[in-house]
Formats: C-alpha cells, sequence, structure tokens
C-alpha cells in the first residue's frame, strides 16, 4: 500500500517545525531548523527572510527523509507561520528587499504613540486592534520608508509584501501565489473585520500601497499547488493557512465557543474560541479571527506573552547556565521554592493585559545566598505566573468560568512548569500528545480544504490526552505568590521611558 502523508508547517519565530502526519493522524516524522534573530538596536528584533525559506526546506526535507516520503507521497500543505511579522521582497529576483520585522519589533512604539489619540479610534473601528507597535502596519510603514530601494522597487510594480505565510507561499509556488488568510490578515491592524478585506482607508493612513499587499482568501482555500522545482519534488495542493496560535486552536480540538488552549514557545499564547461573537476586550485581551472557512468567520479572544521560551533560550546562550531547555524541568523541581527571586522577563516590554511597550526585565528579590537553581526556577515560574494574568482577564471579558486549559508547545513537556501552572491556575491542565498542535492544526486545514473532512469538529478525532495535572497549591498560598509576583511587575514597567 502506497504510502500517503499530510504535511503541516509551523513557521515560528526560533524555528520551523515540520510534521509528517499519517491517515490516522498519527506523527511519522518530524523535521526541525533553527532560525536565526538579529537584534542590531535595542527593541529591534529581526529574521532574515531568505535564511527562514531555507529553513522551511531544510525542516521538510528532514522530516521526508526519516520516513522515505517522496514528493508525490504528499496528500496536502498546511501552513502556519508567526503572525505579525512582515517582509518585503521582489517579485522578479524573488528575495526580500530587507530583513523582516519580527512581532516583537517596538521600533515603531513611539510612532504609535503619538498616533493613537488621533487614529486610536478608527484603527480600532475597523479592525477591533489597539494601536501598538505589535501589529503589522506600522512595522511595513516602516520598511517602506527605510528601505533604500523600496521605492524604486515599487515604481516598477515589482514590490511585494506580506506576513511570513504569504513570503512562504509565493517562495513555495514559485512566485505564482500571493495570498493570506484572514486569521493572519486580522493581525495585521490594516483589516476591516466586518467587510473581511483590507481597510483603504488605514492603508492610506499608514501609506501603503493596495497592490502590494497579497490577496485575502479563505483559510482552507485552495491556494495552488507546490512547484515541484522549487520545494523538493513536491505538487501537492496548499489548501490550509494560519496564523500560529489560530492552528494550535484548531489543533487542540477547541471548535466550540467557551474552548481555551495556551501554547508555549518563544512567547506564550492564549486562545479562546468565541463562536461567531467578537468579544471587544475592556482589559488589554485582543479579539481576532480564528479560522474564516466559506466566508464564514470564527473569532477568538487573543492574549499573548512576549517572553517565555526565550527566556529559556536566554538562560542557555546569554547566561550559559543551563546547556538545554530541557534541563530546566529537573533544576527547577530540585529545590521548593525560588528563595524569594522573581523574574519578569520583559526583553521586549510587557504584552497584554499591561500593553508596556517601556518595560523591561528584571529579576528582583535577589541575596547573598540566590543559586542558579532560584534563578531557572523564577524564569520557568515567570511563564505561569504571566498565562494566569491573561486567564484572570479573559474571565473577566467573557463573564465566564474557565474549568480546564489545555496546554501545547515546547515547554509542556516541562513537568515542572506544567505541574506549577496548574498549581497557580487553581484548575486542571491537559497536555496533548502530539504537543505540536501548531503544525497538526495547519494540516488538519488543509485536509479540510481538499475535502478529507465535513467539517471542523472533526478535529476532535485527531485529539488524544497524554497527562492532565491537578492543582495542589492551597488557595492562600496562590495569593501570596501571585501578589508577589505582581508587586515585581510594577517594578519593571515603564522602565526604558527616559533611557
Amino acid at each position: 500500500m502506497e504510502k500517503k502523508y499530510y504535511l503541516g508547517i509551523d513557521q515560528g519565530t526560533t524555528g520551523v517545525t515540520a510534521i509528517l502526519f499519517d491517515r490516522h493522524w498519527n506523527q511519522a516524522s518530524r523535521g526541525y531548523c533553527e532560525e536565526k534573530l538579529f537584534y542590531p538596536q535595542d527593541g529591534w528584533v529581526e529574521h532574515d527572510a531568505d535564511d527562514v525559506w531555507q529553513c522551511v526546506q531544510r525542516a521538510v526535507f528532514s522530516a521526508m527523509e526519516q520516513v522515505g516520503a517522496t514528493g508525490n507521497e504528499i496528500i496536502s500543505v498546511g501552513i502556519d507561520h508567526e503572525g505579525e511579522t512582515v517582509v518585503l521582497w521582489d517579485k522578479k529576483t524573488g528575495r526580500s528587499v530587507y530583513h523582516a520585522l519580527v512581532w516583537q519589533d517596538r521600533r515603531t512604539a513611539e510612532y504609535c504613540d503619538t498616533i493613537r489619540s488621533k487614529y486610536g479610534k478608527i484603527i480600532s473601528e475597523r479592525t477591533h486592534l489597539p494601536v501598538d507597535s505589535y501589529f503589522s502596519a506600522t512595522k511595513l510603514q516602516w520598511l517602506l520608508q527605510h528601505v533604500e530601494n523600496a521605492s524604486s522597487l515599487l515604481q516598477q510594480g515589482r514590490l511585494c509584501a506580506g506576513n511570513m505565510d504569504a513570503w512562504i507561499l509565493w517562495k513555495m509556488s514559485g512566485g505564482k501565489i500571493h495570498c493570506t488568510d484572514g486569521s493572519t490578515a486580522s493581525r495585521t491592524m490594516l483589516y476591516d473585520i466586518q467587510k473581511q478585506d483590507w481597510a483603504e482607508d488605514l492603508l492610506e493612513l499608514f501609506g501603503i500601497p493596495k497592490q502590494i499587499m497579497p490577496t485575502i482568501c479563505d483559510s482552507n482555500h485552495v491556494f495552488g499547488n507546490t512547484d515541484s522545482a522549487s520545494f523538493l519534488g513536491i505538487a501537492a495542493p496548499i489548501s490550509g493557512v494560519l496564523n500560529d496560535q489560530q492552528a494550535a486552536l484548531l489543533g487542540q480540538g477547541c471548535t466550540m465557543p467557551g474552548k481555551i488552549k495556551t501554547t508555549y514557545g518563544t512567547g506564550c499564547f492564549m486562545f479562546m474560541n468565541t463562536g461567531d461573537h467578537i468579544v471587544d476586550s475592556q482589559n488589554g485581551i485582543l479579539p481576532t479571527v480564528a479560522w474564516r472557512i466559506d466566508g464564514k468567520e470564527t473569532y477568538a479572544l487573543d492574549g499573548g506573552v512576549y517572553i517565555s521560551g526565550a527566556a529559556t533560550q536566554w538562560l542557555r546562550d546569554g547566561l550559559q547556565i543551563i546547556e538545554a531547555a530541557a534541563d530546566t524541568d529537573a533544576i527547577a523541581s530540585s529545590i521548593d521554592n525560588t528563595n524569594g527571586v522573581y523574574f519578569v522577563p520583559a526583553f521586549t516590554g510587557l504584552a497584554a493585559p499591561y500593553w508596556d511597550s517601556y518595560a523591561r526585565g528584571m529579576m528582583i528579590g535577589i541575596t547573598g545566598s540566590t543559586t542558579r537553581e532560584d534563578i531557572v526556577r523564577a524564569t520557568l515560574e515567570s511563564t505561569a505566573y504571566q498565562v494566569k494574568d491573561l486567564l484572570d482577564v479573559m474571565e473577566k471579558d467573557t463573564q465566564s468560568k474557565i474549568p480546564l486549559m489545555r496546554c501545547d508547545g515546547g515547554a509542556s513537556n516541562n513537568q515542572f512548569l506544567m505541574q506549577f501552572q496548574s498549581d497557580i491556575l487553581g484548575i486542571p491542565v491537559e497536555v496533548p500528545v502530539v504537543k505540536e498542535t501548531t503544525a497538526l492544526g495547519a494540516a488538519f486545514m488543509a485536509a479540510l480544504g481538499i475535502g478529507e473532512f465535513n467539517s471542523l469538529d472533526d478535529v476532535k478525532y485527531t485529539w488524544k490526552l497524554e497527562r492532565r495535572y491537578e492543582p495542589t497549591f492551597k488557595q492562600d498560598q496562590r495569593e501570596y505568590m501571585l501578589r508577589e509576583w505582581h508587586r515585581a511587575v510594577e517594578r519593571s514597567r515603564n522602565w526604558a521611558v527616559n533611557s
């Protein structure tokens, strides 16, 4: 019997993961390629988009090589990506004209401050987003204004723009596809959610010509076929595109309103399905498009943490006090507490619910007895505290009590973190067998796109529980630790304002 595989590609901030799923949705193989991030100035974060494309190919090649898969054994291709990151490229050469500006990049923060009072209301009315440099609009504006040959390429009709999905689609199709989906467009601060198209007044406001933007399609649209000459001999339909966290929401089987998941990666993202209802948060949580299928949008609430796994990476590469991220589980478990140490990993500011571009990282409570183990444990705990902050405001916005959270991503393998997460939340945490739920969600959306499934609800048959964590903390212990965390957060805020 001929082997056949669904391919899910997860282009993340620090690496690309490619997973082949068999006909029964078991993970057959996994390829990975680490991406490089550039920090040219304080608050600036960039990718080499051409290198990202090479990483996509290397990750997919690795996954195929492990099981001996050939290009004609790929049934469909689904893509998810890191979200708000933007890139400009020359359609004639097929190369980026400048580094991609990553979603973490804060170089336009001051500009956003200047336009918020004048244009914040109209931007919110169109997009249901606040004015913030987190989103794509001002990043794209900066590229158009500062890239030396952007104006010339625009005049020649050679300039293309888009988020990383549009870039990967373009490269994967040999330059034939320039598209995106509704979930991605909703993260740009340029998308009119009601009209389901680019908001032309906002494009004009930011000086972005509509002709350089990708066409917005359904998430399960059959965008076209991969070009075998450009993409490892694969000639399969690309039939699923999603923003990464929306893909994880789907991969976790959260297809019904009220279902919630949190993904632990470079950052940490909590999403709640709100069905056909847009919930405008009063507490800094973002309404967004979960996916668009057959012209109908499903919405979600999004709470994002900028720095999660990236803090562990900093322990490894910056401080050099651990050899591998996996080591943190045993190190943190080797002590009973952090000895009063709290770490606020605000390397590039704080996201929801604080939205403070000027907060900076801080470790407090250090004494002469502070150890390496205290610092490692405090770093893991900082992720759990930030997730708790998000859950609290999401419950306020929806006026509902969340009884259970599903967790995925690399750090969901960390048993200390998952137990502490359940303890500090006060609710059970479930971890699935397939933790790469972003790639799973992308692959599932692609399978839906070519008619392999009848509806999104069929995704529940692909989800399998690996472990459930139950809370063990008493309420007074939980409340004390949270009070101390919030004291630390307040001391980190607005640090960079006068620097």
